[in-house]
């Protein structure tokens, strides 16, 4: 797998399971919802993400 489909699956894995504890757990975790949701707009723009810098250094494949 690329790096770009890693990081949609880890972006929608985070943002299902904030959304389930949002609703189960505390409404506090929808606030990281909307972080990665706002990290996921402004890489759209930059073409930068922490998460990529993380995967590339755990050496996934471009």
């Amino acid at each position: 797998m690329t790096i770009e489909r890693y990081l949609r699956l880890i972006a929608g894995a985070f943002i299902l399971v904030s959304l389930a504890l949002g609703h189960w757990a505390s409404p506090y975790w929808y606030l990281f919802t909307a972080f990665v949701g706002l990290n996921l707009f402004q890489s759209a723009f930059t073409n930068w993400c922490p998460m990529m810098t993380f995967l590339r250094k755990l050496g996934v494949s471009e």
